[in-house]
């Protein structure tokens, strides 16, 4: 029997698969640096709406340039876009980037993963699954890299291969720790589990990203 890892399992990461996620959750909770190495950066859930989410006029988001080259932001200098993940258990999105800028968004699960597409100042502007999101200051967020699960039972093998052996199974919706990455298959734990899933079966990782 394999194992499944659940709806109750929401958030799972930590630095011991015998922690429950929730409180694994709160692993590297700590003030962290949001713009350097394992900085801006598992529980899944929806956003609360609270209002239609508008493009600020403070600050324009960056995009790709044309011809595949990598936009570089211009507090950080890190990529855009790049994913990072709630630090906490509730994050504000803002319309623009200041605490005078009306809330639309708030996210309410630690751990979430968020894409950044944009940089003003302590400012980020992220987006989630569905491009829902806005302006968040950057100590709320963090580095650890999160996915979500977006296929219902999504199999879990012990090699990134479609003929491994299924170790263990997660349900739409549960939030779990990104591991190594080929070109196809990302590795993923949580709930004290971990395998290899196709990408296509998780969102928080780009289709050619490569992670050792």
């Amino acid at each position: 029997m394999t194992a499944r890892i659940g709806f109750g399992h929401r958030g799972a990461m930590g630095l011991a698969a015998a922690v429950a996620m929730a409180a694994a959750m709160a692993w590297g909770a700590g003030p962290v640096a949001a713009d350097g190495p394992g900085a801006e950066g598992p529980g899944a859930g929806q956003p609360v709406r609270l209002a239609q989410a508008a493009p600020s006029a403070d600050a324009q988001i960056s995009r790709t340039p044309e011809g595949g080259g990598t936009m570089r932001g211009p507090v950080t200098n890190l990529p855009l876009p790049r994913y990072v993940s709630l630090k906490g258990g509730e994050g504000n999105a803002r319309r623009g980037p200041s605490l005078s800028h009306r809330i639309d968004w708030v996210f309410r699960h630690a751990g979430m993963p968020l894409r950044v597409v944009a940089e003003f100042g302590h400012w980020r502007r992220v987006e989630d699954k569905d491009g829902a999101g806005g302006w968040i200051h950057y100590a709320l967020l963090s580095g650890v890299r999160t996915a979500l699960v977006v296929e219902d039972m999504a199999e879990l093998r012990a090699r990134p291969n479609m003929e491994a052996d299924v170790v263990a199974r997660a349900e739409a919706g549960a939030i779990v720790r990104l591991g190594e990455c080929n070109p196809d298959w990302c590795r993923i734990s949580g709930g004290g589990e971990r395998g290899w899933v196709p990408k296509s079966a998780i969102w928080g990782v780009d289709p050619g990203e490569v992670r050792d």
